[in-house]
C-alpha cells in the first residue's frame, strides 16, 4: 500500500538534528567494528585513479564505487560478467629507449638518460566497476556495509518527488540498470534514473537521495563533485536518512554503512554537515508536505 506523507503538529525540527546526530553515534559503532575492518582491509587494494580518470570514470558509470581492470578483478577473487561494457580511462607509461653501447659501468649517456626521462605516453584502458563482477566459486562477496531495503510502501515519495522534479524540468524514469547501480541524476539531459529492481522502500530512498544531489548543487559541476565525492555522498545519503526517518522508515540498514563507507567513518565530517542537510532536508519535507524543518 502506498500513503501520502502526513503532516506533524510539533517538534518536527528537533526530530530532524536527532536523527541526524543518530548518524554520528550508529557510524561510530560501526567503526569498531570487525565488518568496518573488514571493509578497509578490502578497499585498501584498490588503485587511486587520478581526478581527471574519476570524472571519466563517473561519466560513463555515474553510481561506479570500486573500479579494476579485468585481470586485476580476477585477482582479487572477482570476473567481470560476459557481455559488460568497460569504462575507458587513460593510463600512463614511460615509452624507453636503449642503448646498445651501454654498459652498468660507464658513465650515463644521453640516450640512457632518454631512457629514464622518455616521453610519457597514455593509452586507453578499460576498467570496471565491482557491479559488473560477481565472486567466483571459491571467493566470498566483499565485505557488506549497506544492506537493501525490502519494504514495499514508498509512502508517496515517489510520486511527489517526481511530480516536483517533472515542474523543474527533469524527468525521471526507472528501467534495468546493470549490477548494483540503483540510481543516478544526469545534469547535462537534466534526467533522474531509478533502477526497475529496486524495492519501493529502496526506490524511495535513492529518489531522495538523487533529489538532495540535484539541491546541494552537487549535479551542476562534474569536476567538483568528483573531487569532492566523498562529502557529497555523505551529505545526500545523510538527506535520504533523515527525511526518510520523518516520513516513517527507518534506512538504517542501508544509508549508515553507506554513509561511513563515503566519509571514511569521520564523525567530524558527518558532522559538519548538518546546516546544508538540514536545509535540503527542509525543502524536501516541504515538497512531501511534511511540516517544514527550521
Amino acid at each position: 500500500m502506498t500513503t501520502t506523507p502526513t503532516t506533524t503538529t510539533d517538534g518536527q525540527n528537533s526530530r530532524a538534528e536527532a536523527l541526524h546526530a543518530s548518524i554520528v553515534e550508529q557510524v561510530e559503532a560501526l567503526r569498531r567494528s570487525e565488518r568496518w575492518q573488514q571493509f578497509l582491509r578490502f578497499t585498501a587494494s584498490f588503485h587511486q585513479y587520478s581526478l581527471n580518470n574519476v570524472l571519466l570514470i563517473l561519466t560513463q558509470r555515474p553510481d561506479a564505487t570500486a573500479v579494476a581492470g579485468y585481470r586485476a578483478w580476477q585477482a582479487k577473487g572477482r570476473q567481470v560478467r560476459a557481455g559488460e561494457h568497460g569504462i575507458h580511462i587513460f593510463g600512463y607509461r614511460i615509452a624507453k629507449t636503449t642503448d646498445p653501447d651501454e654498459t652498468d659501468d660507464t658513465k650515463p649517456s644521453e640516450t640512457a638518460q632518454r631512457m629514464r626521462n622518455g616521453a610519457a605516453r597514455y593509452p586507453i584502458l578499460t576498467v570496471f566497476d565491482i557491479s559488473q563482477t560477481d565472486p567466483t566459486e571459491d571467493t566470498g562477496e566483499p565485505p557488506l556495509l549497506a544492506r537493501q531495503l525490502t519494504g514495499t510502501d514508498d509512502f508517496g515519495i515517489v510520486n511527489h518527488l517526481t511530480t516536483h522534479l517533472t515542474s523543474e524540468r527533469w524527468t525521471v524514469e526507472r528501467r534495468p540498470l546493470s549490477g548494483e547501480l540503483h540510481g543516478y541524476s544526469d545534469a547535462a539531459r537534466r534526467q533522474v534514473v531509478l533502477n526497475a529492481a529496486l524495492s519501493a522502500q529502496q526506490a524511495a530512498k535513492t529518489l531522495i537521495h538523487e533529489t538532495a544531489h540535484i539541491l546541494l548543487g552537487h549535479t551542476e559541476n562534474l569536476a567538483d563533485y568528483s573531487h569532492h565525492r566523498g562529502l557529497a555522498e555523505t551529505e545526500a545519503e545523510s538527506v535520504a536518512y533523515v527525511v526518510a526517518g520523518l516520513t516513517g522508515f527507518d534506512t538504517s540498514d542501508y544509508s549508515i554503512g553507506y554513509i561511513a563507507g563515503w566519509a571514511n567513518a569521520d564523525s567530524t565530517l558527518i558532522a559538519s554537515t548538518a546546516t546544508r542537510v538540514l536545509r535540503t532536508v527542509h525543502t524536501i519535507t516541504g515538497i512531501l508536505g511534511l511540516e517544514p524543518v527550521e
